[in-house]
């Protein structure tokens, strides 16, 4: 794994995220929160715990990595 690869998994799990807080404004926006919100909510905060964790990863790894 070298940073570059971190970085586009940070990416990754923040557009999840993103497309998350989407979904949750177009479903509230509509009227159906009963049981969709919280959960789709649950779902993005958990997606941004991912790229922030990725990031921490990707800002610890040296720019390029030698494998053997």
């Amino acid at each position: 794994m070298n940073r570059e690869q971190a970085l586009t998994e940070a990416r990754n799990a923040a557009d999840k995220a993103r497309r998350s807080a989407e979904y949750v404004d177009n479903i509230n926006a509509g009227g159906d929160s009963q049981g969709k919100v919280p959960r789709t909510a649950a779902a993005g905060a958990l997606w941004a715990d991912v790229a922030r964790s990725w990031a921490a990863i990707a800002a610890a790894t040296p720019e390029t990595t030698t494998e053997d």
